[in-house]
């Protein structure tokens, strides 16, 4: 017994590479099908709509309907990751670095990327794996390289060039897809919880024979013979379907480490001196070696990307959407099921019927417009089972387990939402119920982009820099996610920033924000036109600018002249005050010459009329004199006025009057004269 044991070296020196990762991949798949194999197929079901006898609670159940609750959910979560993630248009975007000021190579590459995915489908395969995740609870999906011929209208010059000739350029380039890959055709590791972690990942799936011909062809595949492979349902996508035994080749690609030694042995070259080298191996049928070589990618990454719906910790696999409403689902179909049977039995009761009053021959059966033959009266001879009528509390019992499976899910229909109060909703009922799917979607979002979504375009670049340098220059960038809100999230969102709009006035500096926020949430086609329209309205105009300066400037203008206008009308008034005032003093001026030229306009000549001028001229002195001395006491009585204003907060002085030398009358006494 001692000498039929072998040391580990011994033993994985006897075995060949193909039998080491077909042994590795066989425990692996092991695993699988004990804990996830019949759980997977059964959540495939629900999501299809498929019935089977396993879902019968009863010998007696007839009814196969399934409920379209799941599907709904399904599509509803997986509906708004799509929307979140490619509603927008782009999708994804890169980083620069902070010293390289010029962003023109990273306008170049983004727009290079997204016409490459573009023209290889990349989004359908990526929704592809969301609804896988969604399903069975994790997402996968394999980076394949694939030549193509790229075709494009051209012109060539003949005959001298005197000529040209239509016709198509083809040039041969690398392009990089993304495969979704079924649970059942993925292995891992069970130890591992992601990809990198893992010892190695394989995808055992068949192929057509053809595709694997042309690949060795191309000498990708080694040129050996291969045989059909035999049928073999764990691996088929669609267990309904017929299997298909012919054209087919069991391909098992694996990815991850292996015994150095064993590449060594099939001619491989490698540099590092470890135990294991991470290595790419392709094997047919279980037992043909097609490829063996150290991983040829500069990263040295592995081209498989996952991602579970909800982490469950510690494992790989992932919790999805149907695992969550399972159970709700299955009691939901008992419920519909045997409502459908009673409902049966309700209106197509069962019959007793009289055998020995029915003609020979009758066949007793019930159809619309059969004539049953008795011999009697057929309410003797035919007698039906009365089952009652279905009870109405059945379909509040089927409401109620379709609400529990929108809430295990968080699938929103449009029978409406949670949050209703005496069957009414409310406001905030319906807020609170929103954010917390908002919240759950949010997570699954987060995941999808960290796990899946970034690694697969930041592995995508890598293989363009590494296999198609011309196209791709090789840099160092970092991809970011431009995922933002889902159908719900926005229209949760609009209805807050609407609510917030209300309360502003139009010409708060805000408003225009807020117009903008609300517009850019919504699903309208021309979203971006309404965007960038209001973008230039908020600008302000050169022309408008120009024509306002203008504006202020005639205005400004035409204020100056009214000021002037105005300084000059008061310069005016001013100086025909100054007029007035002077006419005023001038005046009795000109009425005493007026009097003396009525003294001495009608003087004659002789002694008696110079005696009666020079009478007339003392009198004309006597009247100025006296002109003069009242105006001097006019102006003696004003400043005397002015000085007896009192000032504020002072006692006033009250003078004494002043006596006047006044002649007294005749018979009068003095009126200065004292008592």
């Amino acid at each position: 017994m001692a000498d039929e044991i072998y040391s580990p070296d011994e033993l994985l020196i006897e075995e060949s590479l193909e039998q080491w990762v077909m042994i590795k991949c066989d425990n692996w798949r092991d695993n699988y099908e004990s804990n996830y194999e019949q759980k997977f197929e059964e959540y495939y079901r629900l999501w299809r709509g498929q019935w089977d006898p396993a879902d019968s609670e009863r010998a007696s159940e007839r009814s196969r309907i399934i409920s379209p609750a799941l599907q709904q959910a399904v599509e509803s979560n997986v509906a708004e990751l799509e929307e979140a993630t490619f509603g927008r248009g782009k999708w994804f975007d890169i980083e620069d670095d902070v010293n390289d000021q010029e962003r023109q190579d990273v306008m170049y590459l983004r727009n290079k990327l997204t016409e490459d995915f573009e023209s290889c489908k990349v989004r359908k395969a990526v929704a592809e794996c969301l609804i896988n995740s969604a399903v069975f609870g994790t997402g996968i999906g394999e980076i394949i390289l694939e030549e193509i011929k790229e075709m494009a209208p051209a012109t060539e010059p003949v005959m001298g060039g005197d000529l040209t000739a239509v016709g198509v350029s083809i040039t041969d380039r690398v392009v990089v897809k993304l495969k979704p890959v079924m649970p059942q055709n993925f292995l891992i590791d069970p130890v591992a919880t992601s990809i990198e972690d893992a010892m190695g990942v394989a995808i055992d799936e068949f192929v057509s024979m053809h595709s694997v011909e042309l690949l060795q062809e191309q000498g990708i595949y080694r040129d050996v013979y291969l045989e059909y492979a035999a049928p073999d349902s764990e691996l088929e996508p669609d267990q309904d379907l017929a299997i298909y035994h012919d054209d087919k080749v069991r391909l098992t690609k694996y990815y991850g480490l292996v015994p150095r030694e064993l590449l060594e042995e099939e001619g491989v070259d490698v540099e590092e001196k470890t135990k294991y080298v991470e290595a790419v191996v392709v094997i047919a049928n279980g037992g043909t070696l097609l490829k063996a070589e150290a991983n040829p990618y500069m990263m040295q990454d592995r081209p498989v990307v996952a991602f579970p719906w909800d982490v469950v910790p510690s494992r790989f696999w992932g919790r999805g959407v149907c695992e969550k409403g399972y159970n709700s689902q299955k009691a939901l179909d008992t419920e519909l099921r045997a409502r459908i049977d009673a409902l049966a039995l309700t209106i197509h009761p069962m019959l007793a019927i009289d055998a020995t009053r029915l003609p020979r021959g009758a066949k007793p059966e019930v159809r619309p417009g059969k004539m049953i033959l008795t011999n009697g009266d057929p309410r003797e001879v035919l007698q039906p089972f009365n089952f009652g009528q279905v009870g109405q509390i059945t379909f509040a019992q089927a409401q109620a387990l379709q609400g529990m499976v929108q809430q295990a899910t968080g699938a929103v229909d449009s029978a409406g939402i949670a949050g209703q109060v005496n069957g009414e909703a409310t406001a905030a009922g319906i807020s609170m119920s929103l954010g917390a799917i908002i919240k759950r979607h949010k997570r699954t979002l987060i995941n999808f982009q960290q796990s899946f979504l970034m690694p697969f375009v930041t592995k995508a670049a890598h293989r363009y820099m590494q296999f198609d340098p011309e196209n791709y220059p090789v840099s160092d960038y970092k991809f970011i996610a431009t995922s933002t809100l889902g159908i719900i999230a926005r229209e949760y969102e609009v209805t807050q920033l609407v609510q917030l709009l209300q309360t502003m006035q139009q010409d708060s500096p805000l408003y225009p924000v807020l117009i903008q926020s609300i517009i850019d949430n919504m699903n309208l086609s021309n979203r971006e036109e309404l965007i960038g329209a209001l973008q230039q309205a908020g600008q302000p105009d050169p022309q408008a600018q120009q024509a306002q300066q203008m504006q202020m400037q005639t205005q400004m203008e035409f204020q100056q002249s009214q000021t002037s206008a105005l300084n000059a009308q008061a310069a005016e008034s001013q100086a025909r005050a100054g007029k007035l005032a002077v006419e005023t003093q001038l005046a009795p001026k000109e009425v005493e010459i007026d009097k003396i030229n009525a003294l001495t306009r009608n003087l004659q000549l002789g002694d008696n009329d110079d005696k009666e001028f020079e009478r007339r001229l003392k009198v004309a002195n006597a009247l100025l004199k006296e002109s003069e001395i009242e105006g001097k006491r006019q102006n003696a009585n004003d400043t005397n006025r002015n000085q007896q204003v009192p000032r504020p907060n002072q006692p006033s002085v009250q003078q004494p009057p002043r006596q006047i030398g006044l002649t007294g009358e005749p018979g009068q006494g003095s009126r200065g004269s004292t008592q």
